[in-house]
């Protein structure tokens, strides 16, 4: 332990950083803030930022070497505290905590926004026909279940089953819900058609909503409910700075 606090100290002491905008360097944790919302603001832009797609082989490699590096007080001299935070942003944004295997870029949580908006656009689509509601329902679930899974907790492993049943029950929920809703709204004789079309641009809201409740494997947060309703489960950790899978087997019942 004595040895591991000596290396840690001299790779932090080497890693000084001439600017004073990057706080020193601690790794496996948050570069800004917890204590605060723009800390955790800021945390989550990080999380997600998407020039981390774009990232070369090469580039990964490096950071990767850096943070090893830095692990075992091998440092270089004249690395900075920025240098050490950009190595830990682009390798936990590619490379998954468990498996240190890459994940898929459209299943990243970095492209969660770029790979999802198109998803977004087309479930807001007006006056869509049956085969339209189905398929943007269908491809947001199928999108969510992919990043759930991608960003999985691989420490503890479960039947494919497992997650098939739980996307199977996300798709079937999320395509019912809109299309009861929509028939429900064609068939209201009390609404101009000015308001019946208002009323369909809503429409994919409860339908993606009802999905954000749900516990199980591919539903379209899988601890968003848990945290949101049980305070013994914060903080939650899903993403968190050293891990971007859902770790609330973790936290006490």
């Amino acid at each position: 332990m004595a040895d591991t606090a000596t290396t840690a100290s001299s790779a932090a002491a080497s890693a000084a950083n001439t600017s004073t905008d990057a706080p020193p360097f601690q790794l496996g944790k948050p570069r800004f803030q917890q204590t605060s919302f723009y800390g955790r603001f800021r945390h989550f832009l990080d999380i997600i930022d998407p020039r981390t797609l774009f990232v070369t082989e090469r580039r990964l490699r490096e950071a990767v070497q850096l943070l090893e590096d830095y692990k075992h007080g091998t440092l270089r001299p004249g690395v900075t505290n920025e240098q050490l935070w950009s190595a830990q942003k682009i390798k936990q944004a590619i490379l998954h905590p468990d498996t240190n295997e890459k994940i898929f870029m459209p299943f990243r949580m970095s492209g969660y926004i770029p790979f999802g908006t198109p998803i977004v656009v087309g479930l807001l689509l007006p006056n869509q026909t049956l085969a339209s509601t189905v398929f943007w329902q269908w491809l947001n679930q199928s999108h969510n279940a992919c990043v759930n899974y991608a960003n999985r907790n691989a420490t503890k492993p479960s039947p494919a089953s497992k997650f098939i049943q739980g996307y199977l029950g996300a798709v079937i929920s999320a395509v019912s819900i809109a299309v009861g809703l929509n028939v429900l709204v064609q068939k209201a004789n009390k609404f101009t058609p000015a308001t019946r079309l208002l009323v369909q641009r809503f429409v994919p809201f409860p339908a993606v909503g009802r999905l954000s409740c749900r516990h199980g494997p591919g539903s379209s947060s899988p601890c968003k409910a848990l945290c949101a309703w049980r305070p013994s489960a914060w903080p939650c950790h899903w993403p968190s700075a050293s891990s971007r899978r859902c770790q609330r087997s973790r936290h006490p019942s």
